[in-house]
């Protein structure tokens, strides 16, 4: 056999062995499944069980890990990576995600604002607040964007933005805290930030909570002007349809169909919980505390509409036990 023959086959073979290798490198990189977190104890002491990985959310995962494995340079891949982790319920990992980018890549705003979004999750507010006031410090004088859906809505049309989300998770965090004259001007910021329905909607029912809170009750009513049941909403039904509520153009049951709770049905028991217990009536402010006890007794427990009944709840001063009803 000519040597030229021979070391042709040999080349062939190991480009054959190094394929297969590389085949096996990636499937094994796709088939990695991380591990369950530990159980979640909320600030009112319920104990969640975490979900273990399953479905597509778990094969979306995969290859955004798979796919940032295949180029540790490129932040978008380490972004992605980050969020299909949270959107696992591990948030602890997708904060460590984010923090390495941080670390490489401290200029770019999106690294803040998503691990300021998981910091909320995890009730860790102060740090959610360094995060975003630096996500909006970086974003002063920059063109804004749309943000890419993770969980795209049912018309496919994303309708969040870089600012809009920073400002919003913001004055989310800043609300927490019942720090509300830095809630209002985030969420006046985002509010600004864009001038889709879907924009407005959600930040006109956050600005009317805090004038709520405030007992600025014609300032509240004022920021309504401009919701109208024509709005083109895609996404932000439950606050659009909130914000018809305050207006009194809907009902308590309009708002509350029976059905599945959701993060959705949360952000909506959440607005009626708040709306009566910012009413000058006894029985009604007892309706708001039963409606956001519910909320908490439920399973949502990161979205917005539970961690915000639960911050409610944690600061009522008659509070005793895990019982926010005084008997």
């Amino acid at each position: 056999m000519a040597v030229s023959t021979l070391v042709s086959k040999r080349t062939i073979r190991r480009s054959a062995i190094l394929s297969v290798l590389i085949l096996s490198s990636c499937n094994l990189k796709n088939s990695h499944v991380p591990e369950t977190p530990q159980p979640f104890t909320t600030p009112l002491g319920r104990v969640y069980e975490r979900n273990k990985a399953s479905g597509k959310a778990l094969q979306d995962y995969q290859e955004a890990r798979s796919a940032y494995l295949n180029d540790t340079t490129d932040v978008d891949l380490l972004i992605w990576y980050g969020r299909r982790t949270a959107y696992l319920g591990n948030y602890e990992d997708a904060i460590a995600i984010f923090t390495s980018g941080i670390q490489r890549f401290p200029e770019d705003a999106r690294l803040y604002r998503h691990r300021g979004h998981r910091y909320i999750s995890l009730r860790q507010f102060d740090k959610a607040i360094a995060d975003l006031e630096q996500g909006a410090q970086l974003i002063k004088g920059t063109a804004n964007e749309i943000e890419p859906d993770g969980i795209p809505n049912a018309m496919n049309i994303p309708v969040s933005t870089l600012h809009g989300n920073i400002w919003y998770h913001l004055g989310l965090a800043y609300y927490l805290k019942q720090d509300y004259d830095n809630a209002y001007r985030a969420y006046l910021n985002c509010k600004e930030s864009g001038e889709n329905p879907d924009n407005l909607v959600s930040s006109t029912h956050w600005l009317y909570m805090i004038q709520r809170k405030l007992k600025n009750y014609s300032a509240a009513d004022s920021l309504l002007l401009p919701i109208t049941p024509e709005l083109k909403v895609i996404e932000n039904s439950s606050y659009h349809n909130l914000c018809l509520f305050y207006k009194g153009l809907i009902t308590e049951k309009d708002l509350l169909p029976e059905g599945e709770a959701s993060a959705a049905s949360d952000a909506v028991a959440y607005g009626l919980a708040n709306w009566y217990f910012t009413e000058e009536d006894s029985k009604k402010i007892k309706e708001g505390l039963l409606l956001m006890t519910k909320i908490v007794e439920g399973e949502n427990w990161s979205s917005f509409g539970y961690i915000a009944a639960e911050t409610d709840l944690s600061n009522i001063p008659f509070r005793k036990g895990p019982d926010p009803i005084s008997e």
